[in-house]
């Protein structure tokens, strides 16, 4: 032993010596490791590594075969939108926006690039006044969003929140709804054209699927009017474009799913009556990304799966899906192998579940507890592949990968939230009122003492108030008998107010006075009043004594 590990020290410092500088060629490497096999371990022999390669390239063969392996819910991120179900999800082209909307009529928007770790939205508003938000969806080129509400009218905003139109309102006396220039009732959920820029599709309880053009407000471009297999008009619960834009599919209450060709508005292309449960509302359809599969999510608990070119019976079949809302949706993954939905739960029986489909055998092959509520909205990004969830408690979750997702949720997680200044948290909580500066200000009294002083030389706060009169009264003033109401009256009517002077003594009292120095009304007629020119009247018995004969007689 002692030989051996003499030896190995020399050949190692040999080596070492050998190996000082840039590594040797392979032929030179090979040789010491041949000499050295038995006491040091290196790299594997060529054919072990040959192995390892095969392995790797197994696993990633079982990694493509199996698409549960390219969920991306190792991480996730919560967004606070409210204490209200959130309705709708929007998230643009780029995936650099994200915009949400509820039960309580708020839209709100949040930047993943300028979003800290704080989560909070940038801007929240409320485009349809008192109405809920049924659907919110980003147009292909990114720059506008199409909002249903639960009113008549669908409304587009632009990236900053700020209307561009806004669609017309129809006369619901007509009958015929097709000669009314917009929808009469509810609307249910609008989509954008995939191709063609400004063109958008809105379907509503008057039993009509219009399209509309963002240049046009005034009137619509064309309507269809789902029908059932007697002729009677239907309303559609939900409504969608294929990939290319070409067909139109809709889902009605009366459990049929029904397509047209968008340049055809009076006959269905593809027409199939008993897809879902009569009187149950079909939430959502949606076509993958091949354009020859389209996915039902029906208001009777279950997932379906349709091929458009043989559309006469489903693919696939999947109950156990409770939905209590009229917009849960589904949609397919960006490689199109996984269906994902979401489950309604009551309050506080269980946890709501993000359920994930495999589209070639429809098996249910991996799910996610989100929350103790219900999961309405769900989606999936192609571009960051990234899942956007809205929950029935107000919550909008975002679950993401960092090896295989691309920016989004990544960009703000990494930001530390930022420390409020304390110069803002001053002005925030620091509100002056006018009459606190002090200009406005009344001087303050060091001590009460001198107050007391000054309250005392003050006539009117230190007179002291006369205590009640009792008895028959003195000073002037009248005793009362009672503080009541009733004594006062009766105290009042007992008085005399009667006045015996007599009024023409009582003016002709100052008669005299004011003959002899007039001073208010006799100076003011000086000189227009007319001088007396008639005779002093005499007494009666004079006037008969000189009256004539005549007049006497006559009288």
């Amino acid at each position: 032993r002692d030989t051996s590990t003499s030896e190995s020290e020399e050949s190692s410092d040999s080596s070492d010596d050998e190996l000082i500088g840039p590594p040797l060629p392979p032929k030179m490497v090979e040789e010491p490791v041949n000499l050295m096999e038995e006491d040091i371990i290196g790299p594997l022999p060529p054919p072990l590594n040959e192995d390892e390669e095969a392995e790797e390239e197994e696993e990633e063969e079982e990694e493509e075969e199996n698409p549960v392996q390219k969920i991306p819910d190792s991480h996730e991120i919560t967004l606070k939108h409210g204490t209200k179900t959130v309705s709708a999800l929007g998230l643009d082209p780029s995936g650099a926006r994200l915009v949400t909307g509820g039960y309580d009529y708020d839209v709100k928007f949040w930047d993943f690039a300028g979003m800290d770790a704080s989560f909070k939205a940038f801007r929240s508003l409320q485009p349809c006044e008192c109405h809920q938000i049924k659907s919110l969806q980003y147009s292909n080129t990114g720059d506008m969003i199409l909002v249903v509400s639960g009113s008549s009218q669908a409304k587009v905003i632009d990236r900053d929140g700020f209307e561009v139109m806004e669609c017309i309102k129809g006369d619901q006396y007509i009958v015929d709804m097709a000669n009314t220039k917009g929808h009469t009732a509810m609307l249910h959920t609008g989509s954008w054209h995939p191709k063609i820029k400004g063109e958008f599709m809105t379907c509503s309880n008057d039993a009509t699927v219009r399209i509309w053009e963002v240049e046009n407000p005034k009137k619509q471009k064309s309507v269809f009017k789902p029908r059932t297999m007697q002729g009677k008009k239907v309303i559609p619960t939900t409504c969608t474009y294929s990939r290319d834009g070409n067909l139109i599919a809709a889902a009605c209450q009366n459990g049929s799913i029904q397509i047209w060709d968008r340049n055809l508005t009076v006959h269905p292309k593809f027409h199939y009556k008993q897809a879902h449960d009569p009187g149950t509302d079909t939430s959502c359809v949606t076509f993958s990304y091949d354009g020859n599969v389209l996915a039902s999510r029906g208001g009777d608990d279950t997932l379906k799966l349709w091929d458009i070119r043989q559309f006469n019976k489903p693919l696939f079949s999947a109950s156990g899906l409770p939905t209590m809302f009229p917009m849960t949706d589904c949609c397919f993954s960006p490689d199109d192998k996984l269906i994902v939905t979401g489950t309604s739960v009551q309050r506080g029986c269980g946890s709501g579940k993000l359920v994930f489909f495999e589209r070639r055998t429809f098996q249910r092959v991996y799910e996610i507890d989100i929350t103790d509520a219900s999961v309405v909205r769900c989606l999936w990004h192609p571009k960051l592949n990234q899942i956007m969830v809205g929950t029935g408690n107000g919550l909008a979750k975002v679950y993401y990968d960092p090896n295989k997702s691309q920016r989004g949720a990544k960009l703000c997680v990494v930001k530390t939230q930022r420390k409020a200044k304390q110069a803002e948290t001053l002005t925030q909580d620091y509100i002056i009122t006018p009459h606190a500066l002090p200009m406005f200000r009344e001087p303050r009294q060091r001590s009460t003492r001198k107050q007391l002083e000054k309250d005392r030389l003050d006539p009117l706060k230190s007179h002291k108030p006369e205590p009640p009169v009792a008895g028959p009264g003195r000073g002037g003033r009248v005793g009362t008998h009672g503080g009541t109401l009733s004594s006062y009256i009766v105290k009042n009517i007992a008085l005399d107010k009667t006045d015996d002077s007599n009024p023409r003594e009582a003016i002709l009292r100052h008669a005299k006075a004011a003959e002899d120095n007039p001073y208010w009304v006799s100076p003011a007629y000086s000189k227009t009043q007319p001088k007396t020119m008639f005779a002093p009247v005499e007494s009666d018995d004079e006037e008969t004594k000189n009256e004539p004969q005549w007049k006497k007689r006559k009288i």
